[in-house]
């Protein structure tokens, strides 16, 4: 493949292109992994720490605001799709926030507050805009405040490729849809999400790994950091 299909604005080409058949999956609940293991494990990981606000980064059609919200949890969703900030809108009425923006415009300002809880659930893909994140996230939490990372588990979606951080072709694979083209992503390993967390004032609290009971195999990584600074 050419240099110029893996990159973060590919990313976000793929994700325009396919935001309407993305909530259509969503709405058949067509991914056995999410309804099985990693959307309980997500919230689970969530209310442990009993924020009273979250910032939902990449919130999609808000399928996780919705739910934060059932509990009481005011929620402030983020997404650089606009389709998708849209449906989520529609769905949640006037009780929840939704802003289109990239990570990289991200800012207090433009939300008008700080956060108890920001989660990134699955929507930390690209490169450049995972990193410019990282580098943001102190300044969205509130002091003693929590990040909270769902990703693919590296060592399961490394496959038979070598265990390096590097860019890596898109699938669909497993999802039952009428997709175009895959968005490309950005594996890292394990050590390299760690230092995400510990080079941008984030004391890394737990690495948690839910486990598929169908293949005794991790389904995702979930990491949890605390900000150690105020900034």
């Amino acid at each position: 493949m050419k240099d110029y299909e893996f990159s973060d604005n590919k990313i976000l080409q793929s994700w325009h292109k396919n935001a309407g058949e993305w909530v259509n999956v969503i709405d058949r609940a067509a991914i056995p992994s999410r309804e099985l293991i990693t959307n309980r494990a997500i919230i689970e990981a969530i209310l442990a720490h009993n924020p009273t606000n979250v910032l939902d980064v990449g919130c999609g059609e808000g399928w996780l605001a919705r739910n934060l919200a059932a509990k009481n949890i005011d929620v402030y969703g983020i997404d650089a799709v606009a389709e998708l900030i849209t449906e989520a809108q529609h769905r949640s009425g006037n009780y929840q926030q939704f802003l289109t923006t990239s990570y990289e415009d991200l800012d207090t300002k433009a939300l008008g507050q700080k956060f108890d809880l920001v989660v990134c659930n699955f929507s930390l893909i690209g490169e450049s805009a995972t990193e410019v994140f990282f580098q943001k996230a102190g300044s969205l939490l509130n002091p003693g405040g929590h990040l909270l990372v769902q990703t693919l588990h590296p060592l399961i979606s490394c496959g038979e490729q070598d265990y390096t951080d590097g860019w890596r072709p898109g699938t669909w694979e497993g999802i039952e849809g009428n997709f175009e083209e895959a968005a490309p992503w950005y594996f890292r390993t394990i050590s390299s999400w760690v230092d995400l967390f510990t080079q941008n004032n984030l004391v890394l609290l737990s690495l948690k790994e839910p486990l598929n009971p169908t293949t005794g195999l991790p389904a995702s990584l979930i990491l949890c950091g605390r900000l150690t600074t105020t900034l």
